[in-house]
């Protein structure tokens, strides 16, 4: 899961690492950890709402390749 797109569809959406945590509801230091690919297996309640944030799918931000 180190290789997520969630830098890629955060930044098509023109948010910040800030902006993004606080709509998720996790820390800015663990988005950061996520996208860097440092911490794996969010929660599959914090992929849901990292996905429904960013407007794309589950599989697309954290299974494509």
């Amino acid at each position: 899961m180190s290789n997520n797109k969630i830098k890629e569809y955060r930044k098509k959406k023109k948010m910040t690492e800030k902006q993004l945590a606080s709509l998720v509801g996790i820390s800015t230091g663990y988005l950061c950890h996520l996208e860097r690919g440092t911490r794996n297996n969010p929660s599959t309640e914090i992929m849901k709402k990292i996905a429904n944030e960013l407007g794309e799918s589950v599989l697309d931000i954290f299974f494509s390749e």
